[in-house]
């Protein structure tokens, strides 16, 4: 998300933590030790190392960074999406590109880029959070489909969504079925605590119609940048903000949708008994996580912090869940292209 027209209540601009660039793909602070518990933000999640390899480095011309998304494609390489309308394909251990493709609309005009999944047959569906949106491309870059979105989440004056605060997150569920997108902030009408998590259903030709709705309750003054699907049906859920001279806050939740309430057919969410929001549970607050020597150029909680924004579970290892972050650097020479290698617990 280009995070300089965001609402003004949540403060504008995510100015984040920069780095300083070292060469090579593994620039990174790496964990001391054979034990992840020497790199614990939490009980439940540890820092591996982290990566600025890609840091304001280009690729056939293009400029490598603005990522919003990631996922693991069916070669075993990394998709990522970046939210100036270009697909990268990066190879899973150095990070290093193998491939970019441009995007568009139907109008060949540039898209708001910010959810990614990789289906089964290997295209990719896309959000864009201009309308918003969710296309599927083929893996070249044609459109192939375009999924219906309920009116109300559309930007206003067409729905009561507010500018550069719909579609950010994009998972699909375990078994394939389901498809799930997160609103990045509250509806015009809903409680600003309240954000709306949107599903499809997949039907017997493959396509997705309209699913259930539900409602996630976020912290004060956050919003939602990313959302990834457990192996058990749960929900990572990452949540972010920033403050002036502060600096970022993320923090990542365990989120189970499975009893909450449908609100497909609520209008207002305004904490109104009756409807039973998605519980969630923290799991790490990222502020807490060692920082392996990173550096920032602006105030932060945690040098390490910056603008993160795509989340992919990349495998399991000793029975936790592998999770690679990647931070969106907004092409701004005081943020980050920084990727995060941690090891989560459920």
């Amino acid at each position: 998300m280009r995070l300089k027209t965001v609402l003004a209540t949540l403060t504008a601009a995510l100015a984040a933590a920069g780095c300083v660039t070292a060469a090579g793909p593994a620039a990174a602070g790496s964990a001391a030790g054979p034990g992840v518990q020497n790199n614990a933000c939490s009980p439940s999640v540890s820092l591996d190392r982290f990566s600025d390899a890609l840091d304001k480095t280009t690729y056939q011309g293009a400029f490598v960074g603005n990522f919003s998304a990631l996922a693991v494609d069916k070669d075993g390489s990394l998709a990522a999406l970046e939210d100036r309308s270009s697909l990268f394909d990066l190879d899973a251990k150095t990070l290093q590109p193998k491939a970019v493709v441009p995007l568009a609309d139907e109008s060949g005009a540039a898209l708001d880029s910010e959810g990614l999944v990789v289906d089964r047959d290997g295209t990719r569906l896309i959000t864009s959070e201009t309308e918003p949106s969710v296309r599927r491309y083929s893996r070249d870059g044609e459109i192939l489909d375009r999924l219906p979105v309920p009116d109300a989440l559309r930007v206003a004056p067409a729905g009561r969504a507010v500018r550069n605060g719909t579609f950010e997150g994009l998972t699909l569920l375990p078994g394939g079925r389901t498809l799930l997108a997160s609103m990045e902030y509250a509806l015009s009408g809903d409680s600003s605590a309240i954000v709306r998590f949107q599903t499809w259903r997949r039907t017997g030709d493959g396509r997705f119609a309209l699913g259930a709705q539900y409602a996630y309750p976020v912290d004060a003054g956050l919003g939602v940048p990313e959302v990834q699907a457990a192996p058990d049906g749960r929900l990572l859920v990452l949540e972010r903000g920033f403050t002036s001279g502060v600096g970022n806050t993320v923090r990542l939740y365990l989120a189970d949708p499975r009893r909450a309430t449908d609100t497909s057919g609520v209008e207002n969410l305004t904490g109104q008994p009756g409807v039973r929001l998605i519980k969630k549970t923290l799991l790490a607050d990222l502020a807490d996580c060692p920082s392996l020597g990173a550096t920032a150029k602006q105030p932060q909680p945690n040098p390490l912090l910056d603008n993160i924004e795509g989340m992919t579970v990349t495998g399991r290892a000793k029975g936790r869940l592998k999770v690679l972050l990647v931070s969106d650097d907004n092409q701004n020479a005081t943020q980050t292209t920084r990727f995060y290698f941690l090891r989560v617990r459920l």
